[in-house]
């Protein structure tokens, strides 16, 4: 559902609980922001030798204005909101993993995509969260320009801060198209980084995590 809004901030909101899982996705642009960033793309074609009134493009100011605004969406998602939403008391202490979460981000070099996968676990601690508020956790720290190494330590610290579990876990598998089109151009190349907390920081547990992520048990 797109919506153009008429204030002066744009924002992506997610509507409050529904039956599935908590959160209903409406895009609202705002015009304003849209001719901005139209009027900035429209000059960018130009200035790479396009003719931007051909009939091809003469759209997709508004519609790469559009995109970018979804593509950074995150900038107005509040993870720890998110995961609050659906919080729960509950005694099990063993390892909680979602694992293979899409990642799809921008690098703040050069704004250019990287995507991959992301395996988040914790061991509660009293609480546990809505299994589908990890992947929106991760998707809020995505959609907005980043590094890999942050995005892994933001997701972890949201985690931390929100449940207080015993350990937090984050591993992310990505593939850089900044090193795949451009500069070394090496398309098989997979950057990984992991962070972790708590009981996680116990060489057994750990391995019992690595394991798992590495497992094809479905």
């Amino acid at each position: 559902m797109e919506t153009t809004l008429t204030d002066n901030s744009f924002r992506l909101q997610m509507a409050r609980d529904n039956e599935m899982d908590g959160y209903e996705k409406m895009d609202l642009y705002n015009q304003e922001t849209i001719d901005k960033l139209g009027y900035h793309y429209k000059e960018i074609l130009k200035l790479i030798g396009e003719n931007p009134e051909r009939n091809g493009l003469l759209r997709t100011p508004e519609r790469v204005a559009k995109a970018m605004q979804f593509l950074t969406h995150g900038y107005d998602l509040n993870p720890m909101e998110i995961m609050k939403s659906a919080l729960f008391e509950e005694d099990y202490k063993q390892m909680v993993l979602v694992k293979d979460i899409e990642v799809y981000s921008l690098c703040e070099h050069h704004m250019i995509p990287f995507f991959g996968k992301a395996h988040v676990a914790y061991i509660p601690n009293g609480r546990i969260v809505g299994l589908s508020k990890i992947p929106r956790v991760v998707d809020a720290f995505a959609r907005r320009l980043q590094v890999q190494e942050r995005l892994t330590t933001q997701i972890k610290d949201a985690i931390q801060s929100t449940l207080d579990p015993l350990g937090v876990a984050v591993v992310i598998e990505a593939q850089h198209m900044c090193m795949s089109m451009r500069g070394i151009q090496k398309q098989n190349s997979v950057t990984t980084t992991s962070d972790f907390t708590g009981a996680f920081l116990s060489d057994k547990t750990r391995a019992e995590f690595i394991h798992l992520i590495g497992s094809n048990l479905h």
